[in-house]
């Protein structure tokens, strides 16, 4: 007997679909400068990597006005997306998508960022147009990463078993979640800013090196035997 076939292939989008997080650090530096802020340090936009934009920012910059620094943040993502230097889908990364759709799996995002940092990613025209079946985020979730009911509306909506879903991420608290849930959970190491370690404490189904290895690493997942797996925890 073997593990259930992989139907849905959800995706994460900072630094597992698109190599982001060089550029979000030059981005935000970038807002705070222009609302009269200093600039943060690299080390500490590092460390606070992965949570949601506006939870981090006051880390990132104590006494911060979140909601000052949210408006000019849309004029600065407009522009970083218009001249191409935020979340560029590499085309290794596009082929790599359509053979995972070519071989019938479903294709999610699944993110903590909110609705306006995702909607030039829904726009017609965009390299991910026609090739998603959903995109979850702040928006349209009650629940964020790590929190495992993140998935609670990608669940619903498509009436899928956790078993028969997989996340890809790049943190540990996309395993969290992933775990949390009960999805299997491949950790993408490209960025290079995580260590294997720092997933000790999550089952992670799989590691790979760079975004297209998924490809081959979840056939792998499907053609091996099936281990116990805990229930959804949250």
């Amino acid at each position: 007997m073997f593990a259930d076939v992989i139907r849905a292939v959800v995706i994460d989008v900072d630094d597992t679909l698109c190599l982001t997080e060089a550029v979000c650090f030059e981005l935000e530096n970038e807002v705070l400068a222009r609302i009269g802020r200093e600039p943060m340090p690299r080390a500490v936009h590092l460390s606070t990597w992965g949570q949601p934009l506006l939870e981090a920012m006051p880390q990132r910059s104590p006494g911060l006005d979140v909601t000052t620094f949210a408006l000019v943040h849309q004029a600065v993502l407009r522009e970083y997306v218009v001249a191409g230097r935020l979340d560029v889908v590499a085309p290794e990364n596009l082929r790599a998508l359509d053979e995972l759709a070519a071989a019938g799996r479903s294709l999610m995002l699944l993110t903590s960022r909110t609705e306006v940092e995702v909607e030039h990613l829904l726009a017609p025209g965009h390299a991910l147009t026609g090739r998603l079946a959903a995109v979850y985020h702040a928006g349209n979730m009650r629940f964020s990463k790590p929190d495992g009911r993140a998935f609670d509306e990608l669940l619903a909506a498509t009436g899928l078993e956790p078993r028969q879903c997989l996340y890809v991420g790049d943190s540990p608290g996309d395993a969290q979640a992933a775990n949390g849930a009960g999805l299997r959970f491949i950790a993408c190491m490209q960025s290079g800013l995580r260590q294997r370690t720092e997933f000790d404490a999550h089952r992670v189904d799989a590691f790979i090196d760079a975004f297209p290895d998924m490809v081959d690493a979840i056939t792998h997942l499907e053609e091996a035997p099936p281990s116990p797996r805990p229930a959804r925890g949250y």
